[in-house]
């Protein structure tokens, strides 16, 4: 590394909040307007100021600024709010400062807090410089005009550690689904901690677990395919035996994986639950609450039974689950789907065959507004059974 590029990594490292950005025209003056300092995006807002500026009105703060060079700035922070700006921007940087001209465009620009009010700036201008910066974080070029999580980072890379782990000890080509989730979700916990989400979120621990396990197959197909797509295929015949393999591996693992992790969840709040269980004739729902014994005792009341199918799409599926059990003929059947966003017809249809959409509480907001109060979050799923189970 340059020195330049050693000082910008140690600095973003001890600093307490970091951003960085390629320099636009606009920024070095290349467009020909006014210029009006380095635009900082509002994702990044928190490096500038504590809150939000306000419509309507400017706000600004003084700092220094201490430049890979050794120079020192006394610089302006400011909000733009009138009239039609509202913009973000750092200006003031003196008389003949030379990193906003011209042939800067696309220089990366690294802005690092130190405390209050010092802060440190470095200028990257060649390839070189700007490529270690960017790996030194494992950051792309489409990651940059935000703030550098380096804590993140850090839970990245420790991801990736676990998974090449998992991955050189496999004895198999590819371990059944069961086993790749209970990987993802060990991994998952191991590396990012917050066991207790299985209860107090349940719906964000199942996107968590889902990513990583996403993340684990992909790793595994390239360790297994990565070398023979590289190298090419000897035949038409070859190559579509190989694409067939990948894809059937690739949805059979999605469809089993939401009903693993569901499992997993419902476990660890206590659920009284089975799994495939036969109704009647062929018909098996995903989920059945408490057991199939309790769904065949006449005895049994069927207020307390709960069926729930899990599908990662049901724009079309969603009506296999209408027959899965007949006792519950009448009776509100639950679909757990990882679908982001249905028509407002198809949500009617489904609430005229009493189906109740459960999704993960962030893909709610994907949903037709003056529908959304039909779904339920996990969480509030495992909720009414535990209601319904006296637990």
């Amino acid at each position: 590394m340059s020195n330049y590029v050693t000082e910008a990594v140690q600095s973003v490292l001890r600093g307490t909040k970091a951003f960085c950005k390629f320099l636009s025209a606009n920024d070095t003056g290349q467009t020909g307007g006014h210029q009006a300092g380095i635009y900082i995006s509002k994702s990044s807002v928190s490096i500038l100021f504590d809150k939000l500026g306000i419509k309507g009105e400017n706000k600004d703060r003084w700092v220094k600024i201490r430049w890979h060079d050794g120079t020192v700035t006394d610089s302006r922070f400011i909000y733009y709010g009138q009239g039609t700006r509202n913009e973000y921007r750092i200006t003031n940087f003196g008389y003949g400062f030379p990193y906003l001209r011209p042939e800067y465009t696309g220089a990366l620009f690294v802005f690092v807090q130190d405390d209050e009010e010092d802060y440190r700036a470095f200028v990257l201008n060649t390839d070189d410089e700007i490529n270690r910066f960017l790996d030194a974080f494992g950051l792309s070029a489409t990651e940059t005009n935000n703030l550098i999580n380096v804590r993140e980072k850090d839970f990245e890379n420790s991801e990736q550690t676990e998974i090449d782990r998992f991955i050189n000890g496999l004895k198999v080509d590819f371990p059944t689904s069961e086993i790749m989730s209970a990987t993802a979700r060990e991994i998952q916990n191991t590396v990012y901690n917050h066991a207790e989400y299985v209860s107090s979120n349940p719906d964000r621990k199942l996107l968590e677990w889902i990513d990583v396990e996403y993340k684990l197959f992909r790793a595994l197909e390239y360790a297994r395919y990565g070398g023979i797509i590289t190298s090419g295929f000897a035949s038409i015949e070859n190559f579509i035996v190989t694409a067939n393999q990948v894809l059937n591996r690739r949805k059979s693992r999605a469809g089993k994986s939401l009903e693993h992790h569901l499992s997993a969840l419902f476990s660890a709040n206590g659920l009284r639950f089975e799994e495939q269980v036969v109704t009647e004739g062929n018909k098996k729902p995903d989920f059945l609450f408490p057991s199939q014994k309790a769904y065949r005792s006449a005895i049994y009341p069927t207020n307390k039974l709960i069926s729930l199918a899990a599908k990662t799409t049901c724009k079309d599926r969603w009506r296999q689950v209408i027959n899965e059990a007949d006792r519950l003929r009448g009776r509100s059947k639950y679909l757990c789907t990882l679908q982001q966003g249905i028509s407002a017809t198809q949500m009617d249809e489904m609430e005229s065959e009493n189906v109740v959409l459960v999704v993960p509480k962030p893909y709610i907001s994907s949903y037709p507004r003056e529908r959304r109060n039909r779904i339920w979050t996990i969480g509030q799923f495992i909720e009414y059974v535990k209601e319904i189970e006296g637990l």
